[in-house]
């Protein structure tokens, strides 16, 4: 066995290796997706149906005065779901409930706010 074929065994060993890797840094990134899912499910567990609905909306930025509108709820209501959202998440501002939403998740808050807007319209 010359040096050029001793050469080209060691490249092909190489990307054998080098596809191996690929392959399982596609597996890990499957994986991690799938602890993502399982940690927003997890998260929102905690919160009830209404509850969900009302931090959709204020994850997505909207006032009190807007979920009123859009969720046809008193005042009141919203505010309590709100305040049992803040005592579910041991937190005491909604801001920090965002914040802890995102950082627990660190993944694009938008699928959840995409996915209750979607049925929010489905029950309007």
């Amino acid at each position: 066995m010359d040096q050029t074929e001793k050469l080209l065994i060691g490249i092909e060993n190489i990307l054998s290796v080098a596809s191996d890797l690929v392959q399982e840094v596609d597996r890990l990134k499957r994986v991690e997706e799938e602890c993502q899912i399982l940690k927003e499910k997890l998260f929102l567990k905690q919160l009830m149906s209404s509850e969900q609905d009302i931090f959709a909306l204020a994850l997505d930025g909207h006032s009190v005065t807007e979920m009123q509108d859009i969720l046809f709820k008193e005042e009141n209501t919203i505010k309590t779901q709100g305040r049992r959202i803040l005592q579910k998440l041991n937190v005491s501002s909604m801001k920090e409930a965002i914040d802890f939403y995102k950082k627990t998740n660190q993944t694009s808050s938008q699928n959840f706010t995409n996915y209750h807007q979607e049925n929010l319209s489905k029950t309007s």
